[in-house]
């Protein structure tokens, strides 16, 4: 059973964080904790302001979030890694490949879908980028039995 997972994305700013929460409280009637970090991370920033609005805009706070940089040792203590694309599945690997069975998409359960970075495109990309991560997350809490 799972009892740590990971999101995964490049900057830890904007999807990973927005992911993390989601999930984080579509399963707060398990033991599971969720927890992110990034390929490239902002170390110690807060989450990008566009997409902390988001988030906000839909019911949810994110005030206390900081970026931390992927490691091995956080990917060894993870029992199923989220990423946002597939370029991050192979770069997870190269940081542990032992890995390799417990890293998928986020978007797996909608085709493999991969969900883009909205970072520096405007409000209309963070919203979308939103819906594709909400409805991932939904996915994956139903499957986790939440």
């Amino acid at each position: 059973m799972f009892k740590k997972i990971l999101v995964v994305c490049v900057g830890n700013i904007c999807r990973s964080p927005t992911a993390e929460l989601l999930l984080r409280n579509a399963l707060t009637t398990s033991s599971i904790t969720v927890s992110s970090a990034g390929l490239a991370a902002r170390v110690g920033e807060g989450m990008e302001s566009s997409a902390r609005q988001v988030l906000e805009d839909h019911g949810h706070s994110a005030a206390d979030f900081t970026a931390r940089q992927i490691t091995s040792d956080i990917v060894n203590e993870s029992d199923l890694i989220l990423v946002m694309e597939k370029e991050h599945v192979k770069q997870v690997l190269k940081i542990a490949s032992h890995a390799r069975g417990k890293v998928f998409l986020l978007g797996k359960w909608q085709s493999e879908r991969e969900i883009q970075d909205p970072y520096r495109q405007g409000q209309a990309a963070f919203i979308h980028a939103h819906a594709l991560i909400e409805d991932a997350v939904s996915s994956w809490a139903q499957r986790l039995g939440h």
